[in-house]
């Protein structure tokens, strides 16, 4: 037999071998790939089942928000309160504030308030509803707690970097006029008029407040 030969009939051979031992490992562990293609296949129909589901409830939501908003608002209130926010944290927050809102509406400021500190209470919102809940619901309670109560709830607002700082700085503000501390006022006023953050309304309503308490808008 030519090397050529041989050469040829030992590849052929080690290929049958090859064969073979696939073969025999397809057969021992092939199970562990149809599982591994189930998983994938399962995994990823479950997901588009998933995200078809809370389409639909984001929809759903939405078409009832919309059809309570065309009532009045006595019966905006009621349909608001039927809404089922299902397990979406910012959904149920949004929710909670429009009730909020829709009690203002019939003139329940109780109501309006028990709802906004439901929400501030509620650990599962995201944090920037809890604070819009709070600076809400300690306005809305300005005239039944004491400005001590309402500095106290404001201060966390006000020093922590959140998106509602300077309107909390206001609040507390006010706060100290009613307690008859007009400098700290002052103070807290002109740093609200300074920040670069401070919006056109909120820092005409600052420098109306300087004016009003004798004050100059700078230190000097």
């Amino acid at each position: 037999m030519r090397v050529s030969e041989q050469d040829s009939f030992i590849n052929e051979v080690s290929e049958e071998v090859r064969k073979d031992r696939l073969y025999r490992l397809f057969k021992r562990y092939g199970w562990i790939a149809a599982l591994a293609i189930v998983v994938i296949v399962g995994g990823a129909a479950w997901n588009e089942w998933r995200k078809a589901q809370a389409t639909a409830a984001a929809q759903a939501a939405g078409d009832a928000i919309l059809a309570a908003f065309e009532g009045d608002a006595e019966s905006r209130a009621a349909e608001l309160a039927e809404i089922d926010a299902g397990d979406n944290a910012s959904r149920g927050a949004i929710l909670m504030l429009m009730r909020a809102e829709a009690a203002l509406a019939n003139d329940d400021v109780t109501g309006a308030v028990a709802l906004l500190e439901s929400l501030a209470r509620d650990t599962d919102a995201p944090a920037s509803y809890r604070d819009l809940a709070t600076l809400k619901a300690v306005i809305l309670g300005a005239g039944t707690t004491e400005p001590e109560e309402r500095i106290a709830r404001l201060n966390a607002l006000a020093l922590g970097g959140g998106a509602f700082r300077l309107m909390a700085s206001e609040q507390i503000a006010l706060a100290e006029i009613e307690m008859g501390d007009a400098e700290a006022a002052l103070t807290r006023l002109r740093e609200i008029n300074a920040d670069a953050e401070t919006s056109q309304d909120l820092r005409r309503r600052a420098s109306q407040l300087i004016v009003a308490l004798g004050g100059s808008l700078t230190d000097g």
